[in-house]
């Protein structure tokens, strides 16, 4: 069993903050936010009232200032309100959440901690454990002074500097943290080899990933192609282990691998951690990118997963946009007198579709997984697309069986 570092704190009120800056809008704030409550839900947290504020740039002592701090310990402190910890929706640095937990004297928590607490739940297999167990010591590491100033630091007379036990403390656990940290590389490094073993000796099939922001429904619809039972759940990062099935349209076999999904302000290093994942997509022949088309911010969350996708693998790959759970979608149609400009809140489904096709052609499709529509229709494009690449590898036709319709029509 693997040695996580949970928060412990589950079922408790949380407060939520962000901040306004040039970088960031106060629109964007609040998606940002939306986004941390989900991520609380999903660590069984109750996400309350949430404090904003406008700043230039975050404050490198306390990330908000002195006086919204104060406003948000006067709230927190208050027993009436019963709130377990409060979440910041940026990394905090070591000497930013010692500061905050002096003002507040409650336990601190933000972006990257919260979701390395998702992925400590949700990891099933042990080389996804192996996987979060690295992500949060490299977490850690730069954050262990604030956890032993507690301890007197001394210095001794006579010239001679003489080390507190609070410095002593702090070494021991660094050296036990980085000795952790290369036994779990090492680890890791013998499951990868595993991995590429098993990736030779799936032979020359074409291989097509899923890949997508969390929670737009990539298990659901790897379920559906490959009639499998991969856990699936409308949480975030519900699924953390690549899953390879093999999938067979028509006469054509294929494998399929779900992947874990990616996330706004991921740090790289989290990433990294999940080099299976990364192998999977670097290895991929075609990118099933899945798109949520029902969220309000689904453009960002492509830009975000592209970004995502060319730091891993600079290469151009095929891609297929998947726009999913168009069953959720929803639309506020315009008053024909309203002479304010169209914004995404005002655009039909149909809109969309036009102006996405026109972009890339068959490279899009709209579907819904959960109520099965267009599945027969992207079932045909993936056929078409992996066929390309088949014939490709084997110019002998190495299909399963001779596809007899397709040579009716050519002779004809």
């Amino acid at each position: 069993m693997k040695d996580f570092i949970t928060s412990e704190i589950k079922n408790e009120n949380a407060v939520l903050v962000g901040l306004i800056t040039p970088e960031q809008s106060e629109e964007k704030v609040n998606e940002f936010l939306d986004e941390l409550a989900f991520l609380a839900e999903t660590a069984r947290l109750v996400p309350g009232k949430r404090y904003v504020q406008r700043l230039d740039m975050p404050n490198p002592v306390t990330f908000v200032g002195t006086g919204k701090l104060q406003e948000i310990a006067e709230y927190v402190l208050d027993e009436d309100n019963q709130v377990g910890v409060v979440i910041f929706d940026d990394e905090l640095s070591a000497k930013q959440i010692r500061n905050i937990e002096k003002e507040l004297k409650l336990r601190i928590l933000d972006r990257t901690s919260l979701i390395l607490d998702i992925f400590a739940m949700r990891a099933q297999t042990s080389h996804a454990k192996a996987q979060v167990e690295l992500a949060q010591y490299q977490y850690l590491l730069p954050r262990l002074t604030r956890m032993w100033t507690h301890l007197e630091r001394q210095r001794g007379g006579g010239g001679v500097i003489m080390r507190g036990p609070g410095e002593t403390q702090l070494e021991t656990d660094r050296r036990i943290i980085l000795d952790r940290i290369a036994r779990l590389k090492n680890e890791l490094k013998d499951i990868d080899k595993q991995k590429t073993v098993q990736r030779k000796n799936r032979g020359k099939l074409v291989r097509i990933a899923l890949v997508g922001y969390t929670n737009v429904g990539k298990s659901t619809l790897m379920n559906l192609l490959s009639k499998s039972e991969v856990f699936a759940e409308n949480k975030l990062f519900a699924t953390l282990d690549t899953t390879v099935r093999k999938v067979t349209i028509e006469n054509l076999p294929f494998l399929l691998t779900d992947t874990v999904g990616f996330i706004r302000k991921l740090p790289t290093n989290l990433i990294e951690s999940f080099k299976s994942t990364l192998d999977e997509v670097r290895e991929a022949d075609i990118l099933l990118h899945v798109v949520d088309i029902s969220h309000p911010a689904f453009e960002e969350q492509i830009d975000v997963v592209e970004k995502t996708l060319y730091e891993i693998d600079k290469t151009e790959k095929p891609t297929i946009l998947v726009f999913n759970k168009i069953d959720a979608f929803s639309y506020v149609e315009k008053e024909k007198d309203d002479l304010t400009p169209k914004t995404r809140q005002n655009t039909s489904l149909e809109e969309l579709k036009q102006s996405w096709m026109s972009k890339l052609k068959e490279n899009a499709i709209f579907i819904s997984a959960k109520e099965k529509t267009n599945i027969e229709e992207l079932k045909s494009l993936l056929y078409e697309k992996a066929k390309e690449i088949h014939i490709q590898r084997f110019p002998y036709n190495d299909f399963l069986y001779q596809n007899y319709e397709e040579e009716t029509e050519e002779t004809e």
